[in-house]
C-alpha cells in the first residue's frame, strides 16, 4: 500500500489531501485504488515508445491474476488486489475501467453513446469502488448512494477534460466532448459542457452529505476543490481553455481544505 501511497502523493496533491482528511482506516484503500488507477492511465497517456497495447494487456492479465490468487509481485497491485477483495468490489467495475484505458488507444470521434461508455469507466466506477470502500460492506447504503458517487465521478472527470483541453488535443490528438471541434471551440458550446457538469455536482451533494461521517470530508473536500476548479473554468472564455491550463493555487487548496475542517467540526457537513 505504500507504493501506492507515493504514487498518490506525486501525481495529486488534491486526491492526496482529500485522503488524509478521510478517517484514517480508509487512508491506504483509497491509496490502493488511486494507484491502479494511476497506472493504468500512465500506460495510455506517457508510454509514447513502448508498445502501450501489449502493456495495458499484460497489466489487465496480471490485474485479474492478482485479484484471482490474492497476491502479486507488483506491489501497486498486490495493494489492488488487497482492497477488492476485503471490499468485495465487483470485477465488473474494473473490467469497465480498463476498457476505457484502451479506448485511449484508438483515435475516437465521440459520440454521444462512446462519451457516456468513457466517462463510466474512466470516472463513475472508479467512485463507485470508493464508495464500496466507505460504506464497509453495507450494500444497502452502496446502492442507496451509487447514483450520486458515479456523478461526482462523472463531474470530476469531465472538469478535467476541459482543463486538460488543450494538452489532450495537442500532445494525444483526443477531444473527448462529442461533437465539439478543437479548433472551433466556442463560448456557447463551452456553456453547454458547463451546464451537464453542473448537474453532475448538483447531483453528488445530496450523496456526499449521507456519506458515512468517517468518509464524508473527505469526499467534501475534493467535491469543494473541484467546484473552485470549474467556477474559475466558467468565469473564463473558450480561448483562454485552448491557450492555458486552469489551476487552482496551493493557498486556495490550503483555504479549501480549513473551511471543510471547520465545517466538519461544527457539524455543518
Amino acid at each position: 500500500m505504500q507504493c501506492s501511497k507515493v504514487i498518490t502523493q506525486a501525481y495529486s496533491t488534491s486526491f492526496t489531501l482529500g485522503i488524509k482528511t478521510l478517517d484514517k482506516k480508509f487512508h491506504l484503500p483509497i491509496y490502493g485504488i488511486y494507484g491502479f488507477v494511476r497506472c493504468a492511465d500512465e500506460i495510455v497517456d506517457t508510454f509514447h515508445d513502448f508498445d502501450k497495447r501489449r502493456l495495458l494487456a499484460d497489466f489487465e492479465r496480471q490485474t485479474y491474476e492478482a485479484i484471482d490468487t490474492g497476491i502479486s509481485l507488483n506491489p501497486v497491485l498486490h495493494a489492488f488486489q488487497c482492497v477488492v477483495n476485503e471490499y468485495k468490489i465487483d470485477k465488473c467495475y474494473i473490467t469497465a475501467f480498463l476498457k476505457s484505458m484502451e479506448m485511449d488507444l484508438d483515435d475516437h470521434v465521440y459520440d454521444r453513446s462512446l462519451y457516456k461508455e468513457y466517462i463510466y469507466g474512466s470516472a463513475e466506477v472508479v467512485g463507485l469502488m470508493c464508495l464500496k470502500v466507505f460504506c464497509e460492506g453495507d450494500d444497502q447504503m452502496f446502492e442507496r448512494l451509487k447514483k450520486p458517487a458515479a456523478s461526482l465521478g462523472a463531474a470530476f472527470q469531465k472538469v478535467n477534460f476541459l482543463r486538460d483541453m488543450k494538452s489532450d488535443y495537442n500532445e494525444r490528438g483526443r477531444v473527448y466532448f462529442p461533437k465539439v471541434e478543437y479548433m472551433n471551440f466556442s463560448n456557447d458550446c463551452k456553456v453547454e459542457i458547463e451546464e451537464d457538469i453542473r448537474k453532475d455536482f448538483e447531483d453528488a451533494y445530496a450523496g456526499i452529505m449521507a456519506l458515512p461521517r468517517s468518509a464524508r470530508m473527505g469526499v467534501y473536500l475534493a467535491y469543494v476543490y473541484y467546484l473552485k476548479l470549474f467556477r474559475k473554468i466558467q468565469n473564463l472564455p473558450a480561448t483562454h481553455i485552448l491557450k492555458e491550463r486552469v489551476r487552482v493555487p496551493d493557498n486556495t487548496k490550503l483555504a479549501l481544505l480549513l473551511g471543510s475542517y471547520l465545517k466538519y467540526r461544527f457539524n455543518a457537513i
